[in-house]
């Protein structure tokens, strides 16, 4: 097993103006493909049967990236571990679009409950440096801004 890594965001302002959002995006270093292992989906700012909605996310193998979301560190989940290779951000309201993007898994999930993955190894979605990256992203306009938080748990393969 590889290196094991999370990468979260906390408190993101997702707007109803800005249409689709790369939650996550991850660009694996050259020689050094990624495995997504899981995710965690929820929000703080939608709590009335009024307000509820179902989302749909997707995760999207191989496009450039869209270049607009927020530089995120990588955690290694064994205390110590040294750095991730992969480039990551979190939270781009421009999704990628240049090249041949690949859906790879689709979810949809109430806001209420919020969602929660696990992609066992036969099934877990990777991407390498070829495929340039591999992105999670909100698929659906939000009907009014929320307050999200995520997750991701990845693996480095090398």
């Amino acid at each position: 097993m590889g290196r094991v890594y999370s990468l979260i965001f906390a408190a993101a302002s997702i707007a109803n103006a800005s249409g689709d959002y790369d939650l996550f995006e991850i660009a694996p270093a050259a020689n050094v493909p990624v495995a997504l292992h899981g995710i965690h989906l929820g929000q703080t700012s939608e709590l009335g049967d009024a307000s509820e909605e179902q989302l749909t996310v997707s995760v999207v193998r191989g496009h450039a990236t869209g270049g607009n979301g927020s530089a995120t560190t990588a955690r290694p989940m064994l205390a110590g571990d040294s750095a991730a290779a992969a480039a990551c951000e979190t939270i781009a309201t421009t999704p990628a679009s240049a090249g041949t993007g690949v859906t790879l898994d689709v979810h949809t999930f109430n806001i209420r409950a919020g969602l929660e993955v696990w992609w066992p190894p036969e099934v877990r979605p990777v991407c390498s440096a070829a495929q340039t990256l591999i992105v999670v992203r909100l698929l659906t306009t939000v009907a009014d801004d929320l307050t999200m938080n995520g997750t991701l748990y990845f693996e480095e393969l090398s």
